[in-house]
């Protein structure tokens, strides 16, 4: 592939709170630990301290979910004081979803094989955190192949990872592609979490990869100390509303917020808040309630009931990994930026946040097309209707510009205004009206200059909007809504190749361009 990168800031993408974060804007410095730069690492490294117990648990879970795999990573490596993992998560999106989903898996990869690079003594695990107790089904049963939308019906409720994936059988027959990857784990495994262990294995495996559902009693119970604090205390609620209100105070807009109890009820069929009621802790939306020393009962036996929202999964994480470090997008980064007072309470190491790499990918015929239309890598990103201008500026006969035409008309009665309010003050509000009466008739003369000849060249404005339609759907990035089966299919060395390119340090936008 051919390879060039862009500022972020450029394509007019990404939040100023997360342009503000990459840029290590001093502001927003005490919203987090450590920077995401080899000396951040070095740093992060001298602060993870990690159980031995934890880690024998951590293995011994790890093992049982890798057991039906015919090969498996070698996990005891985890039990070595000197090993730390990088993670990255996300839902189980269908056939993994959005293709920005393997570019956070790649960039963890990547990471792991830096970080190795620099400090060779330790060793570095990437790990996938699989969001199976996830229970917004809406969010994961499609995904965009060959610009078709594909969907699963199913009725299915409660925590995704645990649903049967065997229905998807009839969705396999509406896809003309062949994808006997996906057929092998969506047909032959029991639940989704398994389903996607499976093919992620197979495609991330080999470079190191490895899949954690923290949906396991045996973790879950390392995590009873905060669930406790959580059902009864409420110290997350408020701290992050202390730490969200700071951010606000810095012009930014809180991106979650807490509740009393950040906690879901999680049994079969059923993932529900936990709210506080008079005599203890109800479950929404149903007619369960448990008072103060029933629900501490549940807990002290019964640990994996309790499923952390957004709020305290990213404690669970640091609580249960080795971890130096979380890769997400901006959405993700910005709302971690709200729980590090909640880190400091409970004193766990708050991980360095790290944002992974983005990218589009274009294929040679559309190279063809963005060259023959005239235009740039960043020029791609501007709003369409600044890039059909510019087309039908570029390509017309005559200059459309009437700038020069309407300046000189306003120089000309401004200098008669000057003139008339020296006989007549009271005509400076009529002739201050007339030249804004002149712009709004030069607005409508340039939009409908533009419009005749746009119209002249049809062809190729309709050209440049089937582009930009193209590479942003719906308005979007690529990445954010097109699966990597539609690069993977034709280039099956597409994951090799996005190992070879992507930088993890590397805070820009690639644009990918097909060999």
């Amino acid at each position: 592939m051919q390879v060039s990168c862009i500022p972020l800031a450029h394509t007019r993408q990404f939040s100023s709170l997360f342009q503000a974060f990459i840029s290590g804007q001093e502001n927003l410095k005490p919203l987090y630990g450590e920077f995401p730069d080899l000396e951040g690492f070095r740093k992060q490294i001298e602060q993870k301290k990690f159980d031995a117990q934890k880690r024998q648990t951590l293995v011994s879970v790890l093992e049982k979910q890798y057991a039906e795999l015919d090969s498996k990573p070698d996990f005891r490596v985890l039990l070595d004081e000197k090993t730390f993992t990088v993670t990255s998560g996300h839902q189980l999106n269908l056939f993994t979803g959005p293709l920005y989903v393997i570019f956070k898996l790649v960039t963890a990869i990547n990471l792991a094989r830096r970080l190795k690079q620099e400090f060779p003594e330790y060793t570095f695990v990437p790990v996938y955190w699989m969001a199976t107790e996830d229970h917004d089904f809406e969010e994961i049963n499609h995904f965009r192949l060959s610009g078709k939308t594909h969907t699963w019906h199913t009725q299915q409720k409660g925590a995704v990872g645990r649903m049967n994936p065997k229905e998807l059988a009839t969705l396999f027959k509406e896809i003309p592609e062949r994808l006997p990857l996906f057929e092998q784990a969506y047909l032959q495994h029991n639940t989704l979490a398994d389903a996607v262990r499976y093919y992620i294995h197979e495609l991330l495996g080999p470079e190191g990869l490895i899949c954690i559902d923290a949906d396991d009693r045996a973790l879950k119970a390392e995590f009873r100390p905060v669930i406790e604090d959580d059902l009864f205390n409420h110290t997350a609620f408020k701290l992050v509303e202390e730490a969200s209100e700071k951010l606000e105070a810095l012009g930014y807009k809180q991106q979650v917020t807490p509740r009393e109890i950040n906690f879901f009820y999680l049994n079969e069929g059923i993932r529900e808040r936990l709210v506080p009621d008079e005599n203890g802790v109800r479950v929404n939306d149903t007619r369960m309630t448990f008072e103060r020393d029933e629900i501490q009962q549940l807990l002290d036996q019964s640990p994996e009931l309790f499923s952390p929202n957004v709020i305290l999964r990213p404690v669970y994480q640091e609580v249960i990994l080795p971890n130096l470090a979380y890769l997400g997008g901006p959405g993700e980064l910005a709302y971690w930026l709200q729980l590090k007072p909640v880190f400091d309470h409970y004193q766990i190491p708050y991980p360095i946040l790290m944002p992974r790499n983005f990218a589009m990918i274009i294929s040679q015929a559309t190279q063809r097309r963005i060259q023959n239309l005239g235009l740039t890598p960043e020029g791609l990103f501007e709003d369409e209707a600044t890039l059909r201008r510019q087309y039908v500026e570029r390509h017309a006969a005559y200059s459309l510009d009437i700038q020069p035409d309407l300046q000189q008309m306003l120089d000309a009665l401004e200098a008669m205004r000057t003139k008339a309010v020296q006989v007549n003050p009271t005509l400076d509000g009529h002739i201050k009206a007339e030249a804004q009466k002149l712009r709004n008739w030069a607005e409508r003369l340039d939009r409908r200059l533009v419009a005749s000849e746009a119209q002249k060249q049809e062809t190729g404005v309709r050209h440049l909007s089937e582009l930009k339609a193209y590479l942003f759907p719906g308005g979007g990035l690529q990445e954010r809504t097109d699966n990597f089966l539609n690069f993977y299919l034709a280039n099956p060395a597409f994951i090799s190749q996005l190992l070879d390119i992507f930088d993890p340090f590397c805070y820009e936008f690639y644009m990918l361009t097909e060999a």
